[in-house]
């Protein structure tokens, strides 16, 4: 090897090492913070009440260190506090965070006194739920009143009068006026009062929350109360504070120790760190939005434990995870296991082979260990979750690194390779997923000015849902049913094990379902007289049939909501329609403008058009008329009011920028020869990185982002290692998923769209990439209008496409592990048993699902 070879070439094998040792270290920081600080605080209560810091600058967005906060509305809290009493005693602080705490409970209500003549009075109001809200002015927390409440002497037995939550703050006016007995005086009565609830025989609330002192601005303080306040007293208050209600360990080293047993007492001292010295006007009270937070965490420590544990789950601070159903976990065994088993059946039967992994059962236990990964990352707190904060420069950053990725790896072929040819659209999807990966990641949807080219990038995949598969359909016209099943199968298959695993509905992962359908769609209008799709006129007014009546369809919505009913009765499948027509409303139109462009397409290369001397000039008309489009798309969704004004037009324009973009892609052979390598590897695995990223590299069902690297303050390098670890995973369940396609479809003429290659991939140090079925599109046409020639794998030429073997016939064998089930008998079931099987298996799940 020369020596600028050694010095620049990487061992081909470096992204495996690379994305397993990151694996590893994130792992082992997950177990290092269980041990640490996670036994603990295993629900986060403690990382709500002591750590955060905020993303914004605008005090809207609190992180508190590794859990979600749930940020409250009206309807949200009355699962918790419906027909239940909430009472707040102190100062005026406490008194402006129980407007504050009562306005989101109810917005009708006050979230200030009427005047400044009744701010030392009490006040009482009933929310639309029920819920009483309370507030006891009492500044000194020495009232008879207040004495009465805390050791729990309530005026009935009756369970509703003992309140939800009681929430009591003190301290400022001991400070500010000597005369009471200042520190010595505050620190008896907090003994005392500390002393009563802990000694109280019933708990007198739910939740007793004391408030810590606040801190001051002593340079915005009046005269008169910065003579006797002090920002040193208020410190020492609170941690006086502190160390009753959480007595410190003894042991020097605490870690593997148990402490002594914390009051039943919750002091949210985060409250401190939320302030900032700009937002006060006289150094003692805070914005609005800083008192809203506070609210919010107050009611986060109340109420997120009592919701139901159902998806999303979005609010992990102070929420226990459920544990799996009996049901769910045989199912999440036996998909773990599944791939394992197989293989110690598979060394039995042939011991010489040994124990290193071969290619007949490595799709199952990749699969398998994916799915496992997968539950534990978003259905356990082994790893932290924390709230997506959008920054419009992180964004742009974003985008311009990707794009930098994609130049970089920008690849010529020899020679033109065809209209939207195979690794073009493995590219365009690619960088349409980076698009929207970020976009996600960063939860750009508040942004309309991101959120509508956004909307355009999930239209463009339909678009070439309805183009590839409209291409293949004329050229092949092979409507059997093998190839639905595969297509269905290979679309689904992630879907439907995720949808049973975590606990979710189906059409949440809305991208797979809509897809399938309008597949379904597109083999019903293209299989109607296929005998005659070779007649312009009739093929032109199927599509607008089919178009036509899809349309009423969906503005008829009381078929929808029949169909959805029928399911639920029947099948025990609960959608709804109201979503899922949302979805399909959106892009009503789209995937029929793929139709007609993939039969222009064909027909310009049936008349070869292109050998037309006026073509240069309609490709260059073409050309301008594209670039005006694409100025004048931006310029328009960048005017509109909101996103909401954009949908409304989104149906009708969204094919004019794709259109437009296939012009520019497509503008001469030099720019349909080449095409980004980084692009079109994320291209080849788009629908599994759509997927997964709810759950390993987002989080909360997409609410949230993923932290495998604990620590608010190391979430760029965060986002690095989980960004590492899901390509990788999306990329190996990608090849999986389409071998496991290939075993439940089986080979009868045909076989599963994927490479001939994919375990001599995992066997060899490189080599070509698979196929899997494109999300969008299957067919790709040469210059001449016709089919890829065979040509051997090579870094410049993809693997032959699996749309050409379906044609011909040809076929991977079946790999040899699976036949471990069939014991080498002769019989094996077909497609249409097996499918019967699996829906039977479904349906009584589902019919057990509920029950369990």
């Amino acid at each position: 090897m020369s020596s600028s070879k050694g010095l620049f070439s990487l061992n081909p094998s470096f992204h495996h090492y690379l994305a397993l040792s990151t694996g590893v270290f994130a792992i082992l920081a997950g177990i290092l913070h269980h041990i640490i600080s996670g036994r603990a605080d295993p629900l986060h209560c403690n990382s709500l009440l002591t750590r955060g810091t905020w993303l914004d600058e605008n005090h809207r967005n609190w992180q508190p260190e590794g859990c979600m906060l749930h940020t409250y509305q009206s309807k949200d809290t009355a699962p918790c506090l419906a027909s239940r009493r909430v009472v707040f005693i102190g100062d005026s602080v406490t008194r402006t965070l129980y407007f504050h705490f009562m306005h989101i409970v109810d917005p009708k209500l006050p979230t200030a006194p009427p005047d400044d003549d009744h701010k030392h009075l009490n006040y009482s109001y009933t929310s639309d739920s029920v819920t009483t809200l309370d507030f006891v002015w009492d500044p000194y927390l020495n009232t008879s009143s207040t004495l009465s409440l805390v050791h729990g002497h309530l005026p009935s037995l009756g369970v509703d009068d003992r309140p939800a939550m009681l929430v009591l703050g003190s301290g400022l006016w001991y400070l500010r006026y000597a005369t009471t007995g200042g520190l010595p005086a505050w620190e008896a009565n907090i003994e005392s009062l500390l002393e009563s609830v802990s000694t109280a025989q019933r708990k007198p609330a739910d939740e007793v929350v004391i408030l810590p002192v606040e801190d001051i601005v002593s340079s915005k303080l009046s005269p008169e109360r910065a003579e006797t306040m002090h920002s040193s007293d208020v410190d020492a208050m609170n941690s006086d504070l502190h160390h009753r209600i959480n007595p410190p360990s003894p042991a020097i080293y605490s870690i593997f120790s148990s402490s002594p047993a914390a009051l039943p007492v919750s002091l949210p001292l985060v409250f401190n760190k939320m302030l900032d010295d700009a937002s006060t006007q006289d150094g003692l009270h805070f914005s609005d939005d800083i008192v809203k937070a506070h609210a919010n965490i107050l009611l986060n420590l109340r109420c997120n434990n009592l919701w139901p544990k159902t998806s999303p789950f979005d609010k992990t601070c102070c929420r226990a995870y459920p544990l799996p159903s009996f049901l769910q976990f045989a199912i999440i065994v036996a998909v773990v296991v599944y791939g394992p088993i197989m293989w110690y059946l598979a060394y039995t039967r042939n011991p010489t082979k040994g124990i290193s992994f071969a290619g007949e059962y490595r799709p199952a236990v990749i699969f398998g260990f994916s799915i496992g990964l997968i539950f534990i990352a978003d259905r356990t707190g082994f790893f932290l979750k924390e709230q997506k904060q959008f920054n419009p420069w992180t964004f742009g950053f974003l985008v311009l690194c990707s794009l930098a990725v994609g130049l970089a790896t920008v690849k010529r072929a020899d020679k033109d390779m065809g209209f939207l040819n195979r690794d073009q659209t493995d590219e365009w999807k690619g960088w349409m997923q980076v698009a929207i990966l970020i976009y996600h990641y960063l939860g750009a949807s508040k942004v309309s000015g991101i959120y509508n080219p956004i909307r355009v990038l999930v239209a463009a995949y339909l678009f070439m849902t309805g183009y590839g598969h409209t291409t293949f359909y004329i050229k092949k016209a092979d409507f059997g049913f093998l190839r639905i099943v595969q297509v269905l199968v290979r679309l689904n298959l992630l879907v439907v094990v995720l949808v049973y695993t975590m606990d979710v509905n189906y059409l949440s992962y809305y991208f797979s379902p809509l897809v399938s359908m309008w597949y379904l769609i597109v083999y019903g209008t293209m299989a109607i007289g296929s005998q005659y799709n070779d007649r312009m006129p009739f093929l032109l007014s199927k599509i607008a049939i089919s178009m036509g009546m899809f349309t009423w369809f969906m503005t008829e919505t009381w078929m929808l909501d029949a169909i959805f009913a029928f399911l639920e009765r029947i099948f025990s499948i609960h959608w709804s329609a109201r979503e899922w027509s949302f979805r399909v409303i959106l892009d009503l139109w789209i995937t029929y403008f793929g139709m007609l462009l993939a039969i222009a397409v064909i027909k310009i290369q049936a008349y070869r058009l292109t050998d037309h001397h006026l073509w240069p000039m309609a490709v260059k008309a073409a050309v301008g008329t594209s670039i005006f489009i694409l100025l004048w798309f931006f310029a328009f969704e960048l005017m509109q009011e909101s996103k909401f004004t954009y949908n409304a037009w989104h149906r009708y324009i969204s094919f004019l920028p794709i259109v437009a973009f296939i012009t520019l892609r497509n503008a001469s052979s030099s720019l349909r020869s080449c095409s980004s390598r980084a692009f079109a590897f994320i291209g080849k695995c788009s629908l599994e990185t759509f997927i997964i990223q709810y759950h390993l590299w987002l989080a909360g069902d997409t609410k949230g982002v993923l932290v495998l690297l604990p620590g608010t303050r190391w979430r760029s390098v965060n986002f690095v290692i989980s960004t590492i670890i899901f390509i990788y995973i999306s990329d190996h369940v990608s090849h999986a998923t389409g071998e496991l396609t290939t075993w439940i479809c089986g080979n009868k003429e045909t076989s599963l769209p994927t490479s001939t290659h994919n375990v001599a991939r995992h066997m060899a140090s490189s080599g070509s990439s698979a196929e899997p079925i494109p999300l969008a599109t299957d067919v790709h046409t040469s210059k001449d209008g016709d089919s890829h020639p065979t040509k051997p794998d090579s870094p410049v030429r993809p693997t032959r496409r699996w749309v050409d073997r379906l044609a011909d016939g040809t076929s991977p064998q079946r790999s040899p592990g699976y036949k471990v089930w069939y014991k080498g008998s002769g019989w094996r079931p077909g497609v249409k048993a097996k499918l019967v099987v699996w829906m039977g298996m479904m349906w009584l799940v589902n019919s057990l699902w509920i029950s369990t």
